[in-house]
């Protein structure tokens, strides 16, 4: 019987409901969300705190959890590409930073920018494969605009916001293990 670690299950819940509210914030303006890239801040963080496993499956489920909830985003086929971005991005960032024993600070950075030009690969080839099924094209320049210039406002937030969080959440678990 597989061991289930009730803390990381917790935290991965706890940042699947952040992933589902952190779009409200944006006022469910489309633009502004593929700008800011708000779901991408909770499934990268879910893959550092709690692990790629956790990271990958919370990812591959928040865009269709949303679907269902919110009505947004579309469930196909927008949930579906965002779903694979996701996983990709939970997996990636969460495999990267458990290779390493002492994780450093400076350790996310490599890490965060693999998961997201991975993440980025992911969703650019999602989305012209779905798209090309309606035989609607999507070209090179739109996944640079979609994929890069539109998202980098998401990608400076994302480089900034989230090792200042794991910097803040490593410190507090420190504390709490030493005031037992």
């Amino acid at each position: 019987m597989r061991k289930i670690n009730l803390k990381r299950l917790t935290l991965a819940s706890v940042l699947l409901a952040l992933g589902m509210v952190l779009p409200l914030l944006t006022g469910q303006i489309k633009e502004i969300g593929d700008s800011l890239l708000p779901m991408h801040l909770a499934i990268m963080l879910c893959g550092l705190i709690c692990g790629w496993k956790y990271g990958a499956v919370t990812g591959a489920v928040l865009p269709f959890l949303r679907s269902i909830v919110f009505g947004m985003p579309k469930p196909y086929p927008n949930a579906v590409w965002m779903s694979l971005e996701l996983c990709t991005y939970g997996f990636v960032i969460g495999l990267l930073y458990s290779l390493s024993s002492k994780k450093p600070l400076w350790y996310l950075y490599p890490c965060l920018l693999a998961s997201m030009v991975s993440g980025r690969i992911v969703w650019g080839i999602a989305k012209a494969v779905l798209l090309g099924i309606d035989s609607i094209p999507f070209t090179m320049e739109m996944f640079i605009t979609g994929g890069i210039i539109d998202a980098l406002p998401g990608i400076a937030l994302q480089l900034i916001l989230i090792p200042v969080i794991i910097a803040v959440y490593n410190r507090l678990s420190k504390e709490s293990v030493t005031n037992c």
